[in-house]
């Protein structure tokens, strides 16, 4: 029996899932929360039930990846948005500190570390808005 959360990671065209020997790839982490929370917004099948507006995501972080262009003046803007994204793991308890850095490992991409309690999760995401 499989336990978690169905591990995601980040692909040139949106999050993915991991499959080997026909069993899709488990995370007993806090990876798929922050994925979601991050890049899942409006998209994400469960805010369709959710009627507390606190517990739906708004990923504003996806939302400035594509509006302003990919300069490093924006990193903190990026930063931001990723905190306000996740405050949700502090102020429901899930979480006693969550730190982000973003920086820019290439052209058009963006990389998010985050330090969730003890937890320590990247993705690398592509930065949609153009220059």
């Amino acid at each position: 029996m499989q336990q978690g959360d169905v591990k995601l990671f980040q692909t040139d065209d949106n999050g993915e899932i991991e499959i080997e020997r026909g069993i899709v790839i488990m995370s007993g982490g806090l990876e798929t929360a922050a994925y979601l929370s991050l890049f899942g917004g409006s998209d994400w099948w469960g805010n369709l039930q959710e009627n507390q507006p606190a517990r739906k995501y708004n990923s504003e972080t996806e939302k400035l990846l594509e509006s302003i262009p990919a300069v490093s003046v924006n990193l903190r803007r990026i930063e931001e948005a990723a905190k306000r994204d996740l405050q949700w793991f502090l102020d429901t308890g899930v979480a006693s500190s969550v730190t982000v850095n973003a920086s820019i490992p290439g052209v058009n991409k963006v990389k998010l570390e985050m330090q969730i309690d003890q937890d320590q999760i990247s993705f690398i995401e592509n930065w949609k808005a153009s220059a």
